[in-house]
């Protein structure tokens, strides 16, 4: 479904990636752990266009987008729910929804996405009127998820949901992925809390300093000595 082959991306002169190869197959929940500034967040960016490869190409679905528009990205299918949620705190959590199918006509299928999406964030349903800014912080994950579902994607950039959660909050956001997942979106996930991660992943992505530098199915991965004493001791 994507593919990212021998991709470079720079911000100035600094080299964020450097030439980094990795593929998600439909259906799959495929994780990239890693420290901070190890290049997850650049992966993600240019996969969405928000920042563009220097080297290298982006494939999803058979169509290269290395360097397409954003908003024809989102079209295609591939939508990103960014860290630190980023959604708008003068808008209600309703208009905040409604932003996220900003590309689509069909007013009564909309409506039908709104309605799956109050049955996977029943909290959003309730807070349905209030403004975006007065939500806590998982609430807010879930409207930014929510708010990437209204696009309808056929594969799903998750940037560090867990970020700033509180324990109990991380566990139903992932079981939330986990429902997503089995509703037939495909996923992509960063994650610094690797230990989470990949116990719901079917395969994982290692990334150090713009490396991709290991790649493995999770259940290996969770078990692998270098990767427990890097990333598993402290459970992110």
């Amino acid at each position: 479904m994507l593919k990212i082959i021998d991709v470079e991306t720079k911000y100035g002169n600094i080299l964020a990636l450097k030439g980094i190869s990795l593929e998600v197959r439909s259906g799959e929940i495929v994780t990239i752990i890693g420290a901070n500034g190890a290049g997850k967040t650049t992966t993600i960016n240019t996969i969405s266009g928000l920042v563009r490869a220097t080297k290298g190409k982006v494939f999803f679905e058979d169509t290269d987008i290395t360097n397409l528009p954003t908003d024809k990205i989102v079209g295609l299918g591939v939508v990103q729910a960014p860290e630190g949620r980023q959604i708008f705190p003068q808008l209600t959590v309703h208009e905040n929804l409604m932003l996220g199918a900003y590309l689509r006509k069909d007013k009564a299928e909309i409506k039908k996405s709104v309605d799956s999406i109050h049955a996977l964030f029943p909290r959003l349903y309730e807070r349905r009127k209030q403004m975006g800014g007065t939500l806590s912080g998982g609430e807010q994950q879930m409207l930014s998820i929510g708010r990437a579902l209204m696009s309808t994607p056929k594969l799903l950039l998750l940037d560090e949901p867990s970020l700033g959660l509180s324990p109990i909050f991380v566990q139903h956001i992932f079981e939330v992925i986990k429902e997503i997942n089995n509703r037939g979106t495909t996923i992509l996930l960063v994650e610094q809390n690797a230990n989470i991660a990949l116990s719901i992943a079917n395969r994982g992505y290692v990334m150090e300093t713009g490396y991709v530098t290991g790649e493995d199915d999770a259940k290996v991965l969770l078990t692998k000595e270098s990767v427990r004493s890097a990333y598993l001791g402290h459970g992110g």
